[in-house]
């Protein structure tokens, strides 16, 4: 409108107070026309209209429509609506509308461009349409009400060629034309047509339509939702609309994500308001995904104030925990745990316990969030009871391991299943928890529990996860059962990927190593090794470092077994270019040093076998495998050596309480010092647990 235009000029707003109506600077009350509606003489009502308003045929018909919608007669509407010929009225203004813009070469900044009747008659005309669509949808033809509401998107593209630009048109016309932009996406969906829905979602976000923020954020979301929830898998978008160097979401997920990343943008630069559920569907999208850092940081921008700050501290935490950054989000619940905060929020003691059931040096404090969850767990938060005798449970097993004596670390461990029971009383279809405490009773030597537990696990899971096979097959190898140990390995590869063999593999080759069949072990590295290859040949030339660190089939451990095994041959060239394959992955490792001095011990170098346990140590200073090693030489080496080969093995045994190898030669240092009654004691322990040891500790499945 310019500046020297009458205000009235291009209005045709309905006064429902006052019942009139106003248009070209003129108004008229709606009592003549309505009741000229009322008697079904629609002819004679557009007439009163088009005298009275000085309007042509298809303003009349658009306010006329118009009044009978805002009446609640949809019907009556539907009927004035039909004898609008929107091609003829969009053919008789494109012309000047279009001429006008040509001629002013640029001069964008004038109203003056798009004369102002031309905008009233598009915007009247438009409305009609688009208050048409409204009609029909309901009245339940909604794809009816989707053609007509796109037939008014198609006439805005006509009239306006490159776009609307917000200088040059009116309010009530963009309010028209957001409105059907919004509207359209829609119809298609409640008309059950997905296609076009996604097709009319990417024509709203990528033509010009001059939306505000919060309508086009409300399309944005809407589009996620869908792309989220529909169960339909959309293209991507077309090549015509991709940016040279952009990114290009791949699938359903990663649009969703790339919209919804988008919303909270704006919400931070004060754009749009906050919405919660756009943090809602966000978290559940980054989760599918396991992108739960990412998630994080999403979190970590949020404006203080916005979030209760504990329930920010809670998410951050699960966030953290999901990404296996359990140091950070331990130490956001600990504040979160203040007791100037929430000290018996059970959700957050629940989430702190289960990180330090994973830590031996946290567990202790573990026992505590445990119960104290267990002793809140009451109302509403009843039904984690189970959950809190659960991770009670685990964290015990694991302060057991670290217990200063065998009276302690017999009470944990009883403690640890009893609280499992108890867990698994109120919890009886939990898998999970079947499996856990198939481990604690496997690590407690209780070899009938434990079997009992593997097989419901497997049977509970219908024979889909890895490690209930591997569970089950060190248990029947700790029952000296290997050939069913191999029937069961053998089972696990035809209910798992191949990516998902390598345990399983490296487990064959154990169960063949643990019945002297050493060639026969070959095969399976061999196995290993074309997985390798093929994992190398799915990242193509460049592989980054989470590349490496997702691996299914993990190339150190590979080399690094196969290295022991021609190690155990006495094959020592083959089993140090093995070696040398494992350091070029990993240049210092326990693992590797141990299995060098192996060799140099059988090769009779006793020094550098003792210079390569020394280093392992330093390496990791609990290795137990090395500290063994270390104590058996000494033990050969010097009886004035006794003393200390005594406190290595001591301190293994200390690590592992049930590694019958440290046992025995702990038998042989007393022994020689000429203790024995003490050595008869190791031996028996050794001899014990002989009969119950597996090819593979039940920690490693954990």
């Amino acid at each position: 409108m310019s500046g020297n235009e009458s205000p009235e000029l291009g209005q045709a707003d309905v006064d429902p107070s006052v019942r009139q109506v106003c248009a070209n600077g003129i108004c008229m009350q709606t009592n003549v026309v309505e009741a000229k509606l009322d008697e079904g003489n629609i002819q004679e009502a557009e007439s009163a209209l088009r005298e009275g308003l000085s309007l042509n045929f298809e303003e009349a018909r658009a306010l006329l429509g118009r009044l009978e919608y805002q009446r609640g007669n949809v019907e009556g509407a539907l009927r004035v609506f039909d004898g609008i010929d929107l091609q003829a009225a969009i053919q008789r203004m494109q012309p000047s509308v279009t001429e006008k813009q040509l001629s002013k070469k640029g001069r964008t900044k004038s109203i003056e461009s798009v004369p102002g009747v031309s905008q009233h008659a598009a915007g009247l005309v438009l409305e009609a349409i688009y208050l048409k669509a409204k009609s029909l949808q309901k009245l339940g033809r909604l794809t009816e009400a989707a053609r007509e509401c796109l037939s008014v998107l198609d006439a805005v593209e006509k009239i306006f060629n490159n776009g609307i630009p917000d200088v040059l048109v009116e309010n009530k016309l963009q309010e028209t034309v957001s409105h059907a932009v919004e509207l359209l996406p829609e119809l298609w969906k409640q008309a059950g047509s997905y296609s076009e829905a996604m097709s009319a979602y990417r024509r709203a976000l990528l033509s010009q339509w001059n939306l505000d923020n919060d309508c086009c954020a409300r399309i944005q979301k809407s589009f996620a939702v869908f792309l989220l929830y529909s169960g339909v898998e959309v293209c991507p978008p077309s090549l015509a609309v991709q940016i040279d160097g952009s990114y290009v979401p791949r699938n359903n997920l990663e649009e969703a994500i790339l919209l919804l990343m988008i919303l909270m943008r704006k919400v931070y630069l004060g754009k749009i308001k906050w919405d919660p559920s756009v943090l809602e569907h966000l978290t559940f999208a980054l989760s599918v995904c396991s992108q739960t850092s990412v998630l994080a940081k999403q979190l970590e921008e949020v404006m203080p104030g916005v979030l209760n700050r504990i329930d920010r501290w809670r998410s951050l935490a699960l966030c953290y925990s999901a990404a296996g950054q359990n140091k950070i989000a331990f130490s956001l619940l600990r504040k979160s745990l203040h007791k100037h905060e929430e000290p018996d929020d059970v959700l957050s003691l629940l989430l702190a316990s289960k990180i330090c059931s994973e830590d031996v040096f946290l567990a202790a404090e573990g026992v505590k969030y445990a119960q104290r969850a267990i002793t809140n767990a009451k109302g509403s938060n009843q039904h984690l009871e189970g959950v809190g005798l659960r991770v009670l449970g685990l964290c015990l097993g694991k302060q057991a391991k670290v217990a200063t004596s065998d009276f302690e670390r017999s009470h944990l461990q009883s403690e640890a299943l009893k609280s499992l029971d108890g867990a698994m009383a109120l919890e009886h279809e939990n898998s999970d928890l079947m499996f856990e405490l198939g481990v604690q009773y496997a690590e407690h030597r209780n070899l009938d529990a434990a079997l009992q537990y593997a097989r419901k696990y497997v049977d509970a899971t219908g024979g889909s996860t890895l490690r209930g096979w591997r569970l089950l097959a060190l248990v029947l190898s700790a029952q000296r059962r290997y050939s069913e140990a191999e029937v069961v390995t053998d089972a696990a590869f035809d209910e798992t990927t191949k990516w998902d063999q390598g345990p399983l593999l490296r487990m064959k080759a154990k169960l063949k190593t643990s019945q002297s069949r050493y060639i026969d072990a070959v095969e399976p590295y061999r196995h290993l090794l074309s997985l390798v290859q093929a994992q190398r040949k799915s990242y193509g030339p460049f592989r980054n470092a989470p590349q490496v660190e997702e691996d299914k089939v993990n190339e150190y451990e590979v080399w690094h077994g196969l290295a022991d095994l021609y190690s155990s041959l006495s094959h020592f060239k083959d089993a140090e270019t093995c070696l040398e394959k494992a350091r070029n992955l990993i240049e210092y490792s326990a693992d590797t040093l141990c299995t060098e001095g192996m060799m140099f011990e059988r090769q009779g170098e006793n020094g550098k076998a003792l210079s390569a346990y020394i280093n392992a140590l330093l390496v990791e200073p609990n290795h137990v495998q090395c500290k063994i090693l270390l104590g058996s030489l000494l033990t050969k080496m010097d009886r004035g050596m006794l003393p200390l080969a005594k406190a290595v093995l001591s301190d293994a045994l200390r690590i592992e309480p049930t590694n019958r190898v440290a046992w025995y030669h702990l038998g042989l240092v007393h022994r020689d010092d000429g203790r024995v009654a003490d050595a008869a004691d190791c031996f028996q322990a050794a001899s014990m647990l002989e009969e119950s040891d597996p090819i593979e500790n039940f920690s490693s499945i954990v």
